[in-house]
């Protein structure tokens, strides 16, 4: 039942010199990224993504595409990709110390997505799915950190959706970790974290459904009944924006705490389905 995911193919790409050179360093210790179920891990570089097999149909997560519309300091600038994938927090959480903190890990299919209460299911392409690192020392907020994410998510479809001229998706936080749109779930968050070196290892998954309206609904399907004209959104600039969001929010609740992001928190909160 397991063979047909025994292995994998992880494409590391870097958005400067900086988390090229860290890429490289992985590729050539061939032992370096490690998965859980003695799955075989084959590493590429983005100049080498072509010898991963791609989709037919052209839907594969464009990496020059994300890299591109990245305009951080630490998140989101080391990406690893890979067209299809047990989980990419299995990536993330196993491989946590040989990663720079802010990667993130991204796959077009998901074969063991995990929720809270250890749910697992199978996303579907169309699907923006998700995993990176973050550090803390401060266990007392680590479990405020989904609320950030979560906020982060739904600031990054307006922001995109205001830059592309489309109209406004209205995405709500239903509380703790689930995003909605219409009365119907399109999204959801998972924080899990490890203690180390007086410090806490914070691996966050994301799952947003992105272009695909099964099984519940998506949020081209929304766009598309708003404005049947509009060009769609991209998982790519989704994810760029999301961590331009996040990187700005996570530094403002580490110096301020929550308090300063509370009340953009609740406009967004969803009181009830």
């Amino acid at each position: 039942m397991e063979s047909h995911h025994a292995s994998c193919s992880l494409v590391l790409c870097g958005k400067s010199s900086v988390e090229t050179e860290i890429a490289k360093r992985l590729k050539n210790n061939n032992n370096s990224l490690k998965l859980p179920d003695n799955t075989k891990v084959s590493l590429f570089l983005e100049s080498e993504a072509k010898h991963v097999v791609k989709d037919d149909d052209g839907d594969s997560f464009d990496l020059s595409l994300f890299m591109n519309s990245i305009l951080t300091h630490q998140f989101g600038r080391f990406l690893i990709w890979s067209p299809r994938l047990s989980s990419t927090h299995d990536v993330v959480s196993h491989n946590f110390s040989e990663l720079p903190v802010g990667s993130v890990c991204v796959t077009d299919v998901q074969l063991k997505g995990r929720g809270r209460t250890k749910n697992v299911w199978e996303s579907p392409k169309g699907c923006l799915m998700y995993s990176f690192t973050l550090e803390m020392e401060d266990g007392r907020v680590v479990p405020l950190v989904q609320y950030v994410v979560s906020l982060a998510v739904t600031e990054a479809v307006n922001h995109v959706c205001d830059k592309k001229g489309f109209p406004y998706i209205d995405v709500k936080i239903k509380w703790p970790n689930d995003l909605y749109l219409n009365g119907l779930k399109v999204g959801g968050i998972l924080c899990t974290s490890t203690y180390r070196s007086k410090k806490f290892h914070v691996s966050v998954g994301v799952g947003l459904n992105v272009d695909n309206e099964q099984p519940t609904t998506c949020l081209n399907a929304a766009l598309k009944d708003m404005s049947p004209a509009s060009n769609l959104l991209k998982r790519e600039e989704i994810l760029g924006a999301f961590f331009h969001q996040f990187e700005k929010f996570f530094d403002l609740f580490m110096d301020q705490g929550f308090k300063s992001l509370e009340e953009l928190y609740y406009r967004t909160w969803l009181h009830r389905v």
